[in-house]
Formats: structure tokens, sequence, C-alpha cells
């Protein structure tokens, strides 16, 4: 069977395009009491985008703190029941931030009109109604959450996405203005996190030329962005976010593989947040991603970034088990990088050996 793709069904692109937000939503506002959920990245709460949020009278504006920790499903629960207790359903949940809160976004959407508790959704497909309309404005590119079909939450006992047709943005607003300010390192690692999107693709069991589309424009525009250190930051800003895009399309039709399969068990374990935990890893894959990996390094030192040595020094063999096993249950992608048959050539054993060498 060939994967019957879904994707955003409606998508605007361009500087400015932020300021569409209102009428977007409006679209949906037909009776009195109507309101809508904007989840705002608590780094804004000072900052003038707060003020731009087109708020209405009934509307809920909550800014979400995913910055020292990745979104749990303990946040979503809670967030969902701040809601219920505003006004019910809204008719809109609108996501602003990085990838994080994209995906808090796209979960507080989806149990808005799902039972039970976000824990119960980890997994592949198996959220069964559709969220409330949900809308993603990225202020931060490469995540690709503002494409992809899974929102990433960390649970009592795993980090899993909720993955799943359902979850996947109704409308996104790409708008490079937003990008600017991003910090120089954050910029970078969540920039990787595109690029070695793009990488895992192209280099796995399940390319196709349709995935391989997307992926190869998104690694070429990631390339230039952070090889080229005197290119315009207006230039660089526009080309990240399309490549964020586009690099989130071609893993949704193909898949990551081990750098992803690896960074999961990292954040589980250590908190480690999803872009700097793949650029951890990614620096030692020279075994699955030899080319890739070259120009990574090339890249950090155009961009003078520098990567911490011998963090598993301090890690007991206890952590680097429980990272292991939480990198083992990522099936899909070791079947991506290394075949259906990946149990036979690679195991607990070989996982804790790349651990170590970070």
């Amino acid at each position: 069977m060939f994967k019957n793709f879904k994707s955003v069904e409606r998508t605007v692109y361009g500087r400015g395009a932020f300021n569409q937000l209102d009428e977007i939503i409006g679209a949906k506002r037909r009776k009195s009491g109507d309101f809508a959920v904007f989840l705002l990245d608590s780094v804004f709460q000072n900052h003038p985008l707060a003020n731009r949020v087109p708020l209405h009278d009934e509307d809920l504006l909550v800014f979400v703190d995913v910055n020292a920790h990745e979104p749990t499903t303990e946040l979503i629960d809670g967030l969902v029941n701040m809601v219920k207790a505003h006004a019910g359903r809204p008719i809109a949940v609108a996501g602003i931030g990085g990838g994080s809160l994209m995906d808090s976004a796209k979960a507080v959407s989806l149990m808005l009109t799902n039972p039970g508790s976000s824990v119960d959704y980890q997994g592949w497909d198996l959220v069964k109604k559709p969220g409330v309309f949900h809308i993603g404005i990225p202020t931060i590119a490469g995540t690709g959450a503002e494409v992809s079909r899974t929102a990433v939450l960390t649970g009592p006992t795993r980090k899993l996405g909720l993955n799943s047709d359902y979850t996947i943005f109704d409308q996104i607003v790409l708008d490079p203005e937003l990008l600017a300010g991003v910090p120089k390192e954050q910029r970078f690692y969540t920039g990787m996190d595109c690029y070695i999107h793009s990488v895992e693709s192209l280099v796995g069991h399940f390319l196709n030329p349709f995935s391989g589309a997307y992926g190869e424009k998104s690694l070429d525009m990631c390339v230039d962005v952070f090889m080229n250190p005197n290119l315009d930051r207006t230039d660089a800003d526009d080309q990240l976010m399309v490549a964020s895009y586009l690099g989130g399309l071609s893993l949704t039709y193909s898949r990551v593989g081990a750098c992803h399969a690896l960074s999961y068990g990292l954040s589980y374990v250590h908190g480690t947040k999803h872009g700097y935990a793949n650029c951890l890893v990614f620096n030692h894959l020279q075994d699955f991603y030899p080319e890739g990996v070259e120009t990574f390094k090339k890249m950090m030192q155009v961009q003078g970034i520098e990567l911490p040595q011998n963090l598993s020094a301090n890690w007991t063999d206890d952590e680097l088990s429980r990272m292991a096993d939480i990198s083992m249950g990522m099936e899909i992608l070791w079947e991506h990088a290394i075949g259906l048959d990946w149990k036979k050539k690679f195991g607990k054993e070989e996982i804790i050996s790349y651990f170590k060498k970070l």
C-alpha cells in the first residue's frame, strides 16, 4: 500500500503574512460567543509580537513556556482543561512559536475533541476524531512542525508524538519577518534540524522520488544559508522558512532515521532540546551519513558553532540503558535507516556505543 499523503490544507507565505491572521480566523467566527485560542511562546510575553495577536473580546491568549522543557502530556492536558473552563470548545487554536509550541497547539486541538488524556494517543494513528481548526505560525525555522503529522510530547514513560492525519494543521502562516531576532545558536540548531531531516530522508530505505524532490531542495537551501556567512539575513530567513517547509514534507513521505531515533532517547532522559540533541548526535554519525556529517562540520566552522565533548563521561549505565531503550522503540526510524531486518544487525549495545561517543 502506498501512503495516502495528507498535507496542510491552506498556506500563506510572505513577509507581513501574519497580518492576515485576523481575517483567516474571522472566517470561522459565525455567532456570538465564538472564541479563538492563541498559544504564544512565553519568550514573546513582553515583545511587540504579543500586541499584534488579533484578539477579540471572547478570545483566550495563553503564554506557554516550552523553552526550559519540551511539551509534556501533563502540560497539554492542563491547557485543554484551561480552554474548556474558559468557554468550552473554541472555533480555532493558533500556535505561534517554534516547533514545541506548534506541537502543543496541535495536541490541544486534538484533545479538545478526543476523550481522555494525551498520553492515550502517543503513537501512530490512535487519534480517531478531527481536532478543532488549528493554525501554525512558526517564529523560528527548521523543525518542520508546521507541516508534519506529529505533535511530539514527553509522557510518563516515553517521548513520542501524536502521529495522525488529524494532527496536521488546517492552515499555516509562513512569515519570514517573524524570524528576525532569533539568537545565533538557536537559529543554527533549529536550522540543522531541517538539514538533518533532509539528510535522513534522502539516505534510507523508504526514499522515493516524491520525498526526494522536497528533500534535495531543502538540503540545498540549508547549505546555502549556513555555508555562506555573507548571505543577507533577510534572504537567508526567506530561504530557511521555505527549507523548513520542504524538509517537513520530505520526511512525511519518507522518514527520518538514526539521528532522530537516538536524539529521542537523549532528550527523554536528559531533557535536551530537540534541535540541539540532533546536533549532538549527528556530529558522530559518520557511519550512517558520511557526506551529511562532513558538510555539517563545515557549517559549524563557518557559523562559529562548537559542541561540547565527552558528555557521556557523566552518564550512568542506567541512564545509557534507558536512553537506548527509548531509541530502540523508534522502530520505523531504524527501518528507514537500516532496513526492515534492522534488529538482526543493530541492537541495544550498538545504540549505547553511539551514546558513549557523545
